[in-house]
């Protein structure tokens, strides 16, 4: 097999830790994507989808802890979504593990590679959580809703390209009560220096944002 030179922005997202351990937390959905320079393509648009909150009768239940991000996605959706990664995964550091804790796994198996975050947030009120899902909703338009997923969720899907190599990202984003989940998923080909398509990186990530939801139920309390 012959071997290829990886552009600089993906050979660094091979070694993010060191990075995002000196920035204290800079991080927000996951790794950054290289700068765009095709247009974008989204996942599950449509002109009926909105990003406002559902009303809902259910009890409001409240999140004191942030779950381990590193078992929250099963081994066996971890090795369908990045072959190759050690699915034990790797915790980014954080400033306070209570309100915010990030899991990365990332793997290059022959020419393919594949990126999964997992991120927790907990908010101080799920008024404060409302507020900080709609601003990231907003920064993040062109995607749609993904229903019965939490109070709110979303879902976007983008496509970049640097040095003649596309990549495509998908981020979810969950709002429960509180606590926000935010998946981040992406992948390239560094043979093709193609990326995979939408639905793969839509459907993965989704199917990773229900696996980080359910584990978040650990974690819950009643408030008051």
């Amino acid at each position: 097999m012959r071997s290829l030179p990886l552009p600089l922005a993906l050979t660094a997202r091979l070694t993010p830790v060191a990075v995002l351990a000196c920035a204290g937390w800079a991080l927000t959905s996951g790794p950054a994507t290289p700068p765009a320079a095709d247009g974008h393509q989204t996942a599950q648009k449509s002109p009926t989808q909105s990003s406002s909150e559902p009303s809902s009768t259910a009890a409001s239940k409240s999140y004191s802890d942030a779950p381990s991000p590193c078992t929250s996605v099963p081994a066996a959706t971890v090795t369908s979504l990045v072959p190759g990664a050690n699915t034990t995964g790797k915790e980014i550091p954080s400033t306070d593990t209570k309100v915010r804790r990030t899991c990365s796994w990332n793997a290059l198996k022959g020419y393919s590679y594949r990126w999964l975050d997992v991120s927790f947030e907990i908010s101080g009120s799920e008024q404060e959580a409302k507020q900080e899902y709609q601003q990231r909703v907003a920064e993040k338009s062109g995607g749609g809703a993904v229903p019965g997923l939490g109070d709110s969720a979303y879902s976007v899907v983008d496509l970049s390209t640097q040095d003649k190599q596309q990549t495509r990202e998908g981020v979810v984003m969950v709002r429960i009560s509180n606590a926000l989940v935010v998946i981040t998923y992406n992948g390239s080909d560094f043979d093709t220096k193609k990326a995979p398509g939408t639905d793969e990186i839509n459907t993965g990530a989704i199917k990773a944002a229900r696996a980080a939801v359910g584990a978040l139920g650990g974690g819950q309390s009643q408030s008051g």
